[in-house]
């Protein structure tokens, strides 16, 4: 076995292992966070070797025949776009496995259920065959259903039907676009390389555009962009903590590295034609998921529109970098790989708020925040901790998410100047979230103040190398840019200078 197939598998490896014997909770809660943590080390011996492979290739590859029959291969490998995702979904559920390190709810199920959905995710963004992206991708809402179903609060029940039933049929959509694909191509394959080698829809047309409108809904309802948003806030207001950071951290960016590797590389032409209506739609969700978060008095609920906000940045700069015109080219790559960018500090950040927003529900029982206000002089530690993931996802610089924004906003206004409207978005979120942090640490103490106490030390072992990383990226980015952008080059090129 290689040793992209073994991260791809040694979660689901390591469930069977933990949850064959009937093995004591501290044991499985525990033996969760040394797979993690081997998965990660995993990943670092990948970014470690990894070199940018030549055009047409991926790093890593392995194919082995699966289904002969309709010509598709278990084929698993990575470039600059896949791997900085691979390595942002090993941190996080790492830090999900040490959130949970004294949840005591069903360990045997929820490290079973966890493990293999860590997974279905690494699977999917190491996916270059259709058919195989295609049950990775399903697989991970059956997963996170389950999570929100067996380990939620609230109305559980409801968020996660509406969550399974809004990407699923999301899924249905993606799954009549790949069959397109299917179809054109000649020989008819299943293969993401020779998909793009042969360009089945070159130069456009109906069935190209319906082909493309398919796989985009799908995409967009995982994303998800607005008018598909409406399932993510009840589902991260009635998810676990840890569920929440997966949710956010990484299965949002399902949806949005499909709009590169699948949209923008196998159906170039199409993409031109509706970058469009991408462009907008990405400028819509930013106003719109800062605009609605601003209205929200629940946390969790808060933070998921910021993140309908967030994604809309990286929906913006995709959609930009499809308007081709001379010489933009540079200044699209430069929207790629913020777009990019964007979806590693996304999930860092943003694992980081749900995770802190689950202290907040264990401390006090409820996420409202009029009822908090002097936690800064209560639990400082916990103060320190949500300053700095606010500060991350609001864009200062010196911290990931003023890499990202920079990148995606310089990108796109110099390919698409109106696309500056999206700017909006920046300052609202940035208002909102130095709003909340007021309301919530400085002040009079709330009613729900009095009983919270601070941040112990396996929720700050969860959050705080997040928040590490976010300043690495916004101290140091060339490590994680001299990955991305030869990547980002590549998908221009193919859309055409």
């Amino acid at each position: 076995m290689t040793v992209l197939s073994l991260t791809v598998f040694l979660p689901l490896l390591a469930a069977s292992l933990l949850c064959g014997p009937r093995l004591p909770s501290p044991v499985l809660r525990w033996g969760w966070v040394v797979a993690s943590a081997l998965e990660l080390a995993l990943v670092a011996v990948l970014w470690a070797r990894y070199d940018t492979p030549a055009e047409g290739t991926l790093a890593f590859e392995t194919r082995v025949p699966w289904i002969p029959g309709v010509a598709s291969d278990y084929h698993v490998g990575l470039d600059g776009l896949s791997l900085p995702l691979v390595a942002m979904t090993a941190v996080v559920f790492l830090a999900a496995a040490l959130y949970s390190l004294r949840d005591e709810d069903r360990p045997r199920s929820r490290v079973a259920v966890f493990l293999a959905l860590e997974t279905v995710c690494v699977g999917t963004f190491a996916a270059a065959d259709l058919v195989l992206f295609f049950v990775f991708f399903d697989l991970s809402i059956v997963g996170m259903y389950l999570v929100i179903a067996g380990w939620g609060h609230g109305e559980r029940a409801r968020s996660a039907l509406l969550f399974f039933l809004y990407t699923f049929l999301g899924s249905l959509a993606l799954l009549g676009g790949f069959i397109g694909l299917y179809v054109a191509s000649d020989p008819h394959t299943f293969d993401m390389v020779e998909l793009a080698r042969q360009d089945p829809f070159a130069g456009g047309g109906t069935a190209a555009a319906v082909v493309l409108g398919a796989i985009l809904l799908g995409l967009a309802v995982k994303t998800p962009t607005v008018p598909f948003h409406t399932w993510l806030p009840p589902a991260h207001t009635d998810a676990p903590a840890a569920g929440s950071a997966v949710l956010a951290g990484v299965l949002l960016k399902l949806g949005t590295y499909g709009f590169v590797r699948l949209g923008m590389t196998l159906l170039p032409d199409a993409w031109q034609a509706w970058a469009w209506v991408v462009l907008v739609v990405g400028l819509v969700s930013v106003l719109w998921g800062a605009l609605v978060a601003m209205a929200q008095r629940d946390l969790k609920r808060l933070i998921a529109y910021t993140s309908v906000n967030h994604m809309g940045y990286v929906v913006l700069a995709v959609g930009a970098a499809g308007v081709v015109a001379a010489d933009t080219a540079g200044a699209r790559e430069v929207a790629v790989s913020g777009a990019v960018t964007q979806m590693v500090s996304h999930g860092l950040v943003t694992a980081a708020l749900f995770l802190l927003a689950g202290v907040v529900l264990e401390r006090s029982g409820t996420y409202e925040i009029d009822r908090f206000g002097g936690l800064a002089g209560r639990a400082p530690r916990f103060t320190a901790l949500f300053a700095v993931a606010a500060f991350a996802s609001l864009g200062l610089p010196g911290l990931s998410g003023f890499v990202a924004e920079l990148q995606i906003f310089a990108g796109s206004i110099a390919a698409v100047p109106w696309s500056a409207v999206g700017l909006l978005g920046i300052l609202l979120v940035a208002g909102l979230l130095l709003w909340t942090l007021q309301r919530l640490v400085t002040g009079e103490a709330g009613p729900a103040t009095h009983r919270f106490s601070d941040v112990r030390a396996h929720e700050l072992l969860a959050v705080g190398p997040l928040l590490l990383l976010s300043l690495a990226i916004g101290l140091a980015p060339r490590p994680l840019l001299d990955v991305v952008e030869p990547a980002a080059a590549a998908v221009v090129a193919v859309l055409g200078r």
